[in-house]
């Protein structure tokens, strides 16, 4: 089965003046970050504002970002919703569109029991066949609700087809504890874009990371620095990063990479209310402060 690795770039989602999901732009941006030379893309989850669209959207999304890619890389869908039944029925959406893969958040707002996630996630990838990859995805601090390791064991163990999952937590003995599932096989990428070389160096796969969304390239060459065994240039190129995660708010607020976007001649769209774009005050200071990494 195909995993998560590298510079999985979690997606923003352009709408347009009409507050519709704008098909070219996505079309545009997916584009942009395959030349910019990333591994992976990872529409609809968080970055991508996944509660503020409809199940058609979300959709189509999808369907715009795997057709668009066309296999030059990876695009793994995350499909998690408030109801178990939205989720199976995006889960299976994007299994028969052809993507590679798909993350699913844990339920959000109200609080569960590790039974209850143990059920949900055994349910959602039980209903896409046992050969396509399915990735826990544990955002506690916006979710309410974490994973332990000792579910994500018991659900890798009745699930062949869970092999790893996303940590947005910059919690790294959490991640050491993920890295040991399954005797060491279980794929763990982080949601913390400062965190990518240390991860790295842990023996995780790769990060999701938004800040990638807008300026990809630090973040590529940390990860081919990584694979040439070049210490100095991955740790060069990660502060570089880290300091563009400053700017960009550390994925806190999508619009700055929509902002962001703009600047590099992206259309990035505009953020779907109750979200706000950036004032025309806020985005003379967000250009003098990125300028000159663009």
């Amino acid at each position: 089965m195909k995993k998560l690795y590298g510079v999985i770039t979690a997606m923003t989602t352009p709408f347009n003046e009409k507050d519709q999901v704008d098909v070219e732009a996505i079309k545009e941006l997916t584009d942009f970050l395959i030349e910019k030379g990333v591994h992976c893309l990872y529409p609809t989850g968080t970055t991508g504002e996944m509660y503020l669209m409809s199940m058609e959207e979300r959709k189509l999304v999808a369907e715009t970002v795997v057709n668009k890619a066309a296999g030059k890389v990876n695009v793994f869908i995350h499909v998690g919703a408030m109801t178990t039944a939205d989720t199976i029925t995006l889960a299976k959406h994007a299994q028969s569109i052809g993507a590679d893969g798909i993350g699913i958040v844990t339920p959000s707002y109200f609080s569960v029991s590790d039974r209850a996630l143990e059920e949900y996630f055994v349910q959602v990838a039980s209903s896409v066949p046992e050969n396509f990859p399915v990735y826990l995805y544990g955002i506690p601090q916006c979710s309410a609700n974490d994973i332990t390791p000792e579910v994500a064991q018991r659900v890798a163990q009745k699930c062949k087809n869970i092999i790893g999952i996303k940590y947005s937590y910059p919690d790294m003995l959490r991640i050491k504890d993920y890295l040991e599932i399954n005797n060491g096989n279980f794929s763990v990428v982080v949601g913390t874009d400062r965190l990518f070389y240390p991860a790295l160096c842990m023996g995780c796969d790769g990060t999701v990371s938004g800040v990638s969304c807008s300026m990809p390239e630090h973040f590529v060459a940390v990860y081919n620095a990584y694979q040439a065994k070049d210490e100095a240039i991955a740790r060069r190129e990660q502060k570089v990063a880290n300091e563009i995660c400053e700017i960009l708010k550390n994925g806190s607020d999508m619009a700055f990479f929509k902002a962001n976007l703009g600047f590099r001649g992206i259309k990035g769209g505009y953020m779907r209310k109750p979200l706000l774009d950036l004032t025309k005050a806020e985005k003379h200071d967000l250009y003098e402060q990125i300028k000159n990494y663009l």
